[in-house]
């Protein structure tokens, strides 16, 4: 199943997505039929222009911001709160320069920000991230880099998970056996709006941590150059994740 959904998501994301649909146009300009000829070109030139649309950061801001509803969190809500929780957001494996699987750059993002909020609170800190595709878990690369390398001690290490909502399911069993109800969760920005619905759907209180927000150049130029396709995709993902939980969540 797990499998099944990244295939379709890969199918469905671009630039996936655009680039069949331009094939599909150029196999449909091939036909006799002067109206199928004429779809064809129309649909490989509208999938063409929208990736380069997609690749804009200006296209790819304009997607991500009504992820990011969330601001920073406060000194006062921390307080409020009993624990870090800190989603997995990728591995990078076979790290040659380092002998072996570490985080990713988007795990790093987060287990940074992670860290700078436990050492300004002393609040314990749950990390959450199996291993879907073989490997050593996205958990236990985490807590090794927030030991290591940011000298924070890392109390719950979930590293069964293979998606967002399991990363919920399987942390939130942890959490209450120690008598945690209400959190931090961190994650970036545009990924909580998905992900705060999951845990709460687990009974537990939730504040919002982001981390990663997008922010404009103040060059126009840099916003209309290419470079913005990694964001429009995830934007777009987690669109697609929030439909996926609103049909198919119970």
């Amino acid at each position: 199943m797990l499998i099944l959904k990244k295939l379709l998501t890969t199918l469905i994301l671009p630039p996936t997505s655009l680039l069949l649909l331009a094939l599909l146009g150029l196999w449909m300009m091939r036909a006799k039929s002067r109206r199928w000829r004429d779809g064809g070109f129309l649909l490989a030139i509208l999938s063409v222009v929208s990736l380069l649309l997609l690749n804009t950061p200006l296209v790819s801001d304009a997607l991500v911001a009504p992820l990011e509803p969330y601001p920073p969190i406060t000194v006062a809500q921390l307080q409020q709160v009993q624990a870090l929780v800190i989603l997995g957001g990728g591995t990078y494996s076979a790290a040659p320069e380092y002998g072996g699987d570490t985080v990713g750059r988007v795990t790093l993002e987060r287990i940074r920000y992670g860290a700078h909020l436990a050492r300004q609170t002393r609040l314990p800190l749950l990390v959450t991230g199996g291993a879907p595709h073989g490997g050593r878990s996205e958990a236990e690369l985490m807590a090794e880099a927030l030991e290591t390398e940011f000298g924070v001690k890392v109390r719950w290490v979930e590293g069964a998970s293979r998606d967002t909502a399991e990363n919920a399911a399987l942390s939130a069993p942890l959490l209450r056996a120690d008598g945690v109800k209400r959190i931090a969760l961190l994650s970036h920005g545009l990924h909580l709006p998905r992900a705060i619905p999951l845990f709460e759907k687990e009974g537990l209180e939730v504040v919002p941590a982001p981390t990663g927000f997008s922010t404009q150049s103040p060059s126009l130029l840099a916003n209309l150059l290419p470079g913005g396709l990694g964001r429009s995709s995830a934007a777009l993902h987690e669109y697609l994740g929030m439909l996926f939980n609103a049909l198919f969540a119970h």
